[in-house]
């Protein structure tokens, strides 16, 4: 039962954090949950604990590939959260820390959840809990970002629960009695009705795919990422996009036991590469730095389903990528967070010359910008590299070779925006607010560990790692 404190305790400090009587202190709340819960996760990711055939919750292989990159994620993040709530005294922080924790909670719900329908629940609790975080700087633009994500998010919320109907009736259609547990879903998947299924599949991965922010379902990533505070988009971008992630991969296993894999992966090839191929194409246009940490994440959800597409070896690949992609993105948000508070702006057209302003955090941000375009020696790059091998060794040339182009036209488009606002002299703006802005080790380090944990993953990735990536694809997969 060790896995259901994974869930307990970040709940218990949001309702904790909700009654926390000091304003001052009550931030603390969430690195001291970060590391009970990272703790935890590493202690099951080192021992998992066995798993129950019909259990509704549990700490599966897929969860123990990617939950403790969550949780570290978070941890991370929550210590940077102190800093950042230390410099924002004007904004009440109650609401700000208990969701926060909820969300941690909810995520870790999401990914140790083996039925359909308490995966749907706890998406929508996520969606619900982002919402006055995203708010959180309360200006007209965040507002209606907020509301953008609302209704996107909730439309592709909506999706998934007539998509989860639609695989629960291919159930009954087949003669099931209606459980609707990945693992009976899979163990019954030739009595599947194909048809209720291929029409589950189409309505689960638009719905799970707008979370993800795979185009065109990506809209509201823009706006959201770019007026949330960078915290806030860390998490976005590093956790809940991986929840809808493995969603996915769910989805997609159950999928391949009806006899529809072929047609799943052909599907999810197309929207990868168009994913990649809208992101490269924004990303040459952009001029806003956050907006641009959002179309990177629309190009590396892209990869992800690139990834998924090319079978076993391709599934290993992505599962490395989650975690290179959540921590290096971790890191760029709150770079770009320091770098945004300091300038007073976040486009091309009036930050300049931050490397003089906000040197350690520009620094950051510009090998940020390396690792997230696949630089050698950071962990992006062998796991991208990896997911080109698996293309070329499943004889699909023509994909690998617009995969390439597509992380090209996205290199030329990031460092064109990163070089453009860290370059040059600074503005007036950006001088007076670096006298009001300091860059603290509360508000360094968190970033800077982040991408060290990238660059350790490229160059020892550890054993324990790759063995819980293979036990996950082994559940994806199963040998007949």
């Amino acid at each position: 039962m060790k896995e259901y404190l994974l869930i307990i305790v970040p709940f218990a400090g949001a309702a904790l954090a909700a009654v926390w009587p000091v304003e001052r202190t009550r931030a603390w709340l969430m690195p001291a949950v970060g590391v009970v819960h990272t703790a935890l996760s590493l202690w099951l990711l080192f021992a998992p604990p066995p798993v129950a055939p019909g259990a509704w919750l549990a700490f599966d292989p897929l969860a123990r590939a990617v939950l403790p990159m969550v949780s570290l994620l978070f941890t991370f993040c929550a210590a940077y959260g102190v800093s950042y709530l230390e410099v924002r005294p004007e904004r009440p922080n109650r609401t700000f820390v208990a969701l926060m924790l909820a969300m941690l909670g909810l995520l870790s719900a999401a990914h140790q959840a083996r039925h359909l329908g308490l995966l749907w629940i706890a998406t929508e609790g996520l969606t619900l809990a982002a919402v006055p975080l995203l708010h959180f700087n309360g200006t007209a633009r965040a507002f209606e970002a907020t509301w953008k994500y609302l209704l996107v998010g909730g439309t592709g919320i909506a999706l998934s629960l007539l998509g989860s109907f639609c695989l629960g009736y291919a159930s009954l259609h087949g003669g099931g009695g209606g459980d609707l547990t990945f693992a009976a879903l899979m163990e019954r998947g030739s009595d599947l009705s194909r048809p209720w299924v291929l029409t589950a599949w189409v309505l689960l991965l638009a719905g799970y795919g707008t979370k993800m922010g795979l185009a065109p379902m990506h809209t509201w990533k823009p706006d959201a990422y770019g007026e949330a505070p960078g915290i806030v988009g860390a998490m976005l971008a590093g956790g809940v996009t991986t929840v809808a992630f493995t969603a996915v991969l769910r989805v997609r296993a159950v999928v391949a036991a009806a006899g529809e894999g072929a047609v799943a992966d052909r599907t999810l090839m197309a929207i990868g590469l168009f994913s990649m191929l809208v992101a490269a194409l924004f990303l040459l246009g952009t001029r806003d730095y956050k907006r641009m940490l959002a179309y990177s994440s629309v190009e590396h959800m892209g990869i992800l389903t690139v990834g998924a597409a090319l079978g076993s070896a391709g599934v290993w690949a992505a599962l490395f990528h989650v975690w290179n992609n959540s921590l290096t993105k971790g890191a760029l948000f709150l770079s770009a967070g320091n770098i945004r508070r300091a300038a007073g702006a976040s486009t091309m057209d009036e930050v300049r010359g931050m490397s003089i302003v906000t040197p350690q955090s520009a620094a950051i941000f510009v090998a940020g910008l390396f690792a997230v375009t696949a630089c050698p020696p950071f962990g992006p790059f062998f796991s991208e590299l990896l997911v080109v091998r698996t293309a070329f060794a499943a004889d699909r040339a023509g994909p690998a070779a617009m995969f390439l182009g597509c992380l090209l036209f996205a290199f030329f488009g990031l460092t064109r925006v990163v070089f453009g606002i860290v370059d040059g002299r600074p503005r007036t703006a950006a001088r007076a607010g670096s006298r009001r802005f300091r860059e603290t080790a509360g508000l360094i380090l968190p970033p800077l560990l982040l991408l060290g944990c990238s660059l350790w993953l490229g160059l020892a990735t550890p054993t324990v790692l790759t063995d819980a990536w293979t036990d996950a694809v082994s559940q994806l997969f199963p040998t007949p």
